[in-house]
């Protein structure tokens, strides 16, 4: 039987809660863990939810399935991110600084945090013709929700019309290029991943 104070040194490390972060980031339930490891399934619960707290040679087959040191369950969770980006800080700039007529206006949501996993912008879209709007392609993941007016997005050969509240989620290899339909002001949250 494990004694109080190492129970409450273990949990300062939050190993089960590790080792959760650890399968759901590779969308992994605990039976395929269990066929990974040859540990199971009851005894990988058990380690998350700190019921018990594994041995070294145990963390040691968890640790190798995905590929991080027996260090990681060891050393201290970073703290969480928090940054604030004030209205008034924002920078905004055109689509291209040197294009005759400008589409859209973008304001990033998020340049002071470090390290960031997606990026943010604020849009907004101006009426040009559609052999004005310029077209881009860039890796990743590309989403966008309609804040106000009416927006046309060309990927590829097709066009797709959004109006305010509508959302789409695309891949942004495809060449693309976006354009206001209407008189009416068109801005919209964009979050490329």
């Amino acid at each position: 039987m494990v004694s109080e104070t190492i129970t409450t040194e273990l949990k300062k490390y939050g190993i089960g809660n590790k080792l959760r972060r650890l399968r759901l980031r590779k969308s992994m339930g605990l039976l395929e863990l269990s066929k990974h490891t040859g540990l199971s399934p009851a005894l990988l619960s058990k380690l998350e939810r700190d019921v018990m707290h594994p041995t070294l040679p145990t963390l040691a087959r968890i640790a190798m399935v995905f590929s991080v040191g027996l260090e990681h369950f060891f050393n201290s969770e970073p703290k969480p991110i928090l940054e604030i980006v004030r209205k008034k800080d924002r920078l905004r700039f055109p689509d291209s600084p040197d294009a005759a007529q400008v589409g859209y206006y973008f304001e990033s949501l998020d340049f002071p945090v470090a390290n960031r996993v997606l990026n943010c912008y604020l849009a907004e879209f101006h009426a040009i013709a559609p052999e004005q709007s310029s077209v881009h392609e860039h890796s990743g993941i590309e989403f966008i929700y309609i804040l106000s007016g009416k927006l046309e997005l060309r990927a590829g050969e097709d066009k797709h019309e959004l109006g305010e509240g509508d959302a789409i989620y695309f891949d942004p290899t495809v060449p693309h290029g976006y354009r206001r339909i209407g008189g009416k002001r068109t801005t919209a949250l964009v979050v490329l991943l």
